[in-house]
């Protein structure tokens, strides 16, 4: 069974960074597209940044100049460095990968559970 585990979350004042990780255990196919979500309760999950096997990235606008997503395809994680820090990036965060599923021979999402970030003095 895969399973992804969220490590890095916590609570960091404003202009602070923290960094982020997801590391796939089990028995995961090929891993395509990685990437990271955020939920405020209340709200609809939100994109915040993707890599793709080959290193392309893209960003949402919120975070863009702020965050870095990276990935190392030999361990099957991805890491999100989250710097400048605002109230506003106050979530839970989740990563997710976009994987070959052997059982149906297809391309399917796997989540993490999440880790809370909170911006607050």
């Amino acid at each position: 069974q895969v399973q992804l585990v969220e490590s890095g979350g916590g609570l960091v004042q404003p202009g602070g960074s923290l960094r982020l990780s997801c590391a796939a255990s089990g028995s995961i196919g090929n891993i395509y597209d990685m990437g990271w979500y955020r939920q405020v309760a209340g709200k609809e999950r939100e994109f915040v940044a993707r890599i793709t096997r080959g290193g392309s990235t893209n960003y949402s606008d919120s975070v863009k100049g702020r965050f870095t997503i990276s990935r190392d395809n030999a361990k099957n994680t991805v890491s999100l460095q989250m710097n400048s820090l605002k109230p506003e990036d106050t979530a839970v965060y989740y990563c997710k990968m976009y994987a070959y599923y052997a059982p149906t021979s297809s391309l399917r999402d796997y989540w993490g559970q999440g880790t809370q970030v909170t911006v607050s003095s």
